[in-house]
């Protein structure tokens, strides 16, 4: 009885993984406890934690659902993991202290910043082979890719700038200076736009991808939080081009921007210390990811309303949402 009991369960587990309602997993990365936490899309809740190797930053996903990849910073080494099982699969090379990546639009190839070795390191997922390594700025972190895959991005913290590499030729072919410390990379889904954050300027940069040239700085006020607590990191647009929503760091606050304009149209207060920031396929909600307070706020993107707050790991950095 014990052991029909057994199978019944795994039968049970095997069904419920193949279950698309279940699609919409959020997969979030700690860096300080070594480890993802997954929580159940439609209900919030912890679906479990597991180890993802040392100093877990970024993560991303493959198109297709089937690969999740994590920069395990201090192993120098990207893991790829089953997301329905969480078990390692395999790990990928990456060049010293992989932070931030992208994977090309069509799933392959990967781009990855190397903090440490001022490369932007291109991985070959399926061969698990370097393609190339890119030299850019002083101190690479945040990285985009153009809705066509044509284009990636890397920003520099140290350099200051914005890097664009040809997807073919490997190559930079212009470098976009901005404010001080940039974090991240966000195009629009119709490529017409690029946002580049800085944290230290506490600016962010709107950039036309065909001239390479800054249109806009976009500045941010908060009553009641010092300028110097404002710093822009994570960011993301929304697919049909009408919000932007940036995480402001120590602020502890993100960022409504009414993306055809440009300008800020609401605070929304979350955990301390918001770094990264992810939508669920349908674009209901957005999940940030608070490391002092070591949980995950999840907006309402209708309402533009933060409804839950869910307790994660140790200094969460990094969210990826499942693919429906």
């Amino acid at each position: 009885m014990r052991n029909l009991t057994c199978a019944a369960a795994m039968g049970l587990a095997l069904i419920l993984a193949a279950d698309p309602a279940l699609a919409n997993r959020v997969f979030v990365t700690n860096e300080r406890s070594n480890d993802v936490t997954v929580l159940d899309g439609e209900s919030f809740e912890v679906i479990g934690t597991y180890p993802a190797g040392n100093r877990p930053r970024g993560i991303t996903i493959s198109p297709d659902g089937t690969e999740l990849y994590v920069c395990a910073s201090d192993d120098d080494l990207v893991r790829v993991f089953d997301p329905n099982t969480m078990e390692e699969m395999h790990t990928l090379p990456s060049g010293p202290d992989p932070e931030l990546f992208v994977l090309h639009p069509s799933g392959n190839p990967l781009y990855i910043a190397n903090e440490d070795d001022n490369l932007v390191t291109v991985v070959d997922v399926k061969t698990r082979q370097v393609l190339a390594e890119i030299p850019v700025g002083v101190e690479p972190e945040g990285m985009g890719v153009s809705p066509d895959g044509r284009v990636v991005i890397n920003t520099s913290e140290t350099t200051n700038m914005a890097h664009f590499i040809d997807t073919e030729t490997f190559e930079i072919t212009a470098n976009v200076l901005v404010d001080s410390r940039p974090r991240f990379a966000q195009f629009t889904a119709d490529g017409t736009k690029l946002y580049v954050t800085s944290e230290i300027g506490g600016t962010v940069s709107v950039i036309d991808p065909e001239t390479q040239t800054i249109t806009k700085k976009i500045t941010f006020e908060i009553p009641g939080v010092l300028p110097e607590a404002i710093q822009p990191v994570g960011a993301r647009v929304t697919s049909d081009g009408a919000k932007l929503y940036v995480a402001l760091g120590p602020a502890n606050r993100v960022a409504v921007i009414d993306a055809r304009t440009d300008e800020v149209m609401d605070y929304l207060l979350v955990g301390q210390r918001v770094w990264q920031l992810a939508f669920d396929p349908d674009e209901r909600f957005l999940y940030t990811t608070n490391g002092n307070s070591n949980d995950v706020s999840i907006i309402d993107v209708a309402r533009d309303e933060v409804v839950r707050s869910v307790q994660v790991g140790q200094q969460p950095w990094g969210v990826v949402v499942a693919p429906n």
